[in-house]
Formats: structure tokens, sequence, C-alpha cells
């Protein structure tokens, strides 16, 4: 399946509003588990890249140069449609067209963009600041111009709950609407009521992200299909779920100076290889092998 193709069927399931689950891959390997367990879409989540890649929190740390390259990796490695988390764009609306530019020649399906102040935060930490609304309308409109393809969708989040309140960071999206985004994402609403509320005041696609620990009420797929919702991103699952296991495998390891108790808890060798294609990449061997021959 072609780039454009793959595009074109993300666009036709955000505008489904079935609340497509997007699990997040930090790296490559993730996001092959991520397509093997047979998910529709990835989302490549500037957290799990920040803290797998750097060992860092998600404060700002991630350059251009390093989503681009995960992108690339990531894209190169799957089929499934790429959602990117390009945080704020990397800095002002100039820079916002160079961000665009290189996610998409990277790989990038969809690119999401917010509204806070650069380096930005997690939208689940305290202390956040937002920009004015007018300049990331600037942004995003920089970010339209700069796609190749109006097949690249634009995905818009607000950060303003937790600063302006919940009015506001509806407004917020609605603005960004306006401004050529084609789906919006309000972070960390605080109930399940003002997560209904969000599909019922805006017209467009919108995003919800269920955190583990976060300020957001976690529902089920069904639940905010229900809602209106089109997508559903699990940003971090999978980090979390590996934090977990290098624990206690490692854990025991060197509690008890083997794998012995833990090893229930390991993928085989042969499941290993599996995930990442080994035996494609063995026939590929075996077939320029052939040619060498004759």
């Amino acid at each position: 399946m072609d780039a454009e193709t793959r595009r074109r069927r993300l666009k036709i399931a955000l505008a489904a509003r079935r609340a497509l689950l997007a699990p997040g891959a930090g790296n490559a390997l993730t996001a092959r588990i991520i397509e093997d367990l047979g998910f529709e879409t990835i989302y490549l989540t500037g957290a799990g890249l920040a803290n797998t890649s750097l060992g860092v929190p998600d404060i700002g740390l991630v350059t251009l140069s390093e989503l681009a390259e995960t992108t690339a990796a990531i894209a190169d490695a799957t089929t499934l449609p790429l959602l990117v988390d390009a945080d704020t764009g990397f800095g002002n609306a100039l820079n916002m067209v160079r961000t665009v530019r290189a996610l998409e020649r990277a790989g990038a399906m969809a690119i999401q963009i917010e509204d806070q102040v650069f380096p930005k935060r997690c939208g689940h930490f305290a202390d956040k600041e937002i920009i004015p609304a007018a300049e990331m309308v600037d942004k995003l409109k920089a970010a339209a111009d700069a796609r190749r393809s109006e097949d690249i969708l634009l995905i818009a989040r607000t950060d303003a709950r937790a600063i302006e309140g919940f009015d506001s960071a509806v407004e917020r999206t609605l603005r960004y609407l306006a401004a050529g985004a084609d789906a919006t994402f309000v972070e960390a609403p605080v109930s399940k009521d003002e997560l209904a509320e969000i599909p019922r005041r805006i017209a467009l696609p919108q995003v919800a992200n269920m955190v583990v620990g976060g300020k957001t009420p976690l529902a089920s797929q069904k639940e905010l299909a229900a809602m209106g919702f089109s997508l559903v991103i699990y940003a971090n699952a999978a980090l979390q779920a590996s934090v977990l296991a290098m624990q206690e495998v490692l854990g025991a390891l060197r509690a008890d100076g083997s794998l012995d108790r833990v090893a229930n808890r390991l993928a085989s060798f042969s499941e290993r290889q599996r995930v990442v294609g080994k035996a494609q990449w063995d026939a590929l061997e075996a077939r320029f092998a052939a040619s060498r021959k004759n």
C-alpha cells in the first residue's frame, strides 16, 4: 500500500468517528509489535521518544532531527499510517514550515502540533504555559501551507484546559480548525462530562488521550466512540508496560543471579526474530546470493 493510500485511509477512518485506537511507539520495534497485533495506526509519541531514546522526561529536549530520524525508521519498518507528535513545531511559524516538511519527507501521515510555549512539557505535568491563540493560528496556517500533500493531516492540540479553563480550550480548538487543522485535541480534560462535551461542541474529528495515572479519567473505546471521538491515543501504554517488565526481569536477575524465576516473562528467541522480520531478511539474502552464483 503506497503512502497516499495510507493517508487517505487514515482520513476516512477519522471521519468515521469510531474511536480508532492509536498505541504509542517511541521506536521502530514497538511500532512493529503494534502492527503485528493488528492495530490500524501508530502514534509516534514524543514522550516515549524522549524516555526511550534519551532517558529524559518529556520537557522539550527532543530535537527535530531526532524526531525525523525516528519517524523515518518507523515508516520504513511498518506499513501502517503514522501519526507523529511534533510538540510545538520546534519554534515559531517559520520553524513549523521546516518541521512539517521534514516529517512529511520522513513518512508522517498526520502531524500533531500543540499550543504550549517552546520548550513544552508533558500535557499531564503541572506548570505548563501556552502561547496566544493568534500565534498558534499563524503556526497552523504555516503548517498547512508547508505540506506537499493535502492528505497529510494536521492535528491541533490545546493545553488551555489547565490554564484558561475548559470553555477557553474549546474556543481555541474552533479557531484552530478555522485556521486549517483537520482535527483537534483538547489535552487533559478532568472528567468524563468534559470528555463527552468536546465532540458535542466541535464538529470536526476529535482526539482523546488516555494516560494511565494522568488527569483525564480513563474511558473505553466503546464509550469514546459513543461520545463521538475519532481517535484515541494510548501514547505510552507500551512504554509503561516495558518499564515494568524490565524492572521485574532485571530485578530478578540481580537478586537471583539467574532468570529461572522469570523465564515465563521473556519472549522466546524465535519470537523475537519473528517480530523483527528475520525470515524476510534471510529470504532477501538468499535471493542476492543466488544472483551472485549465476
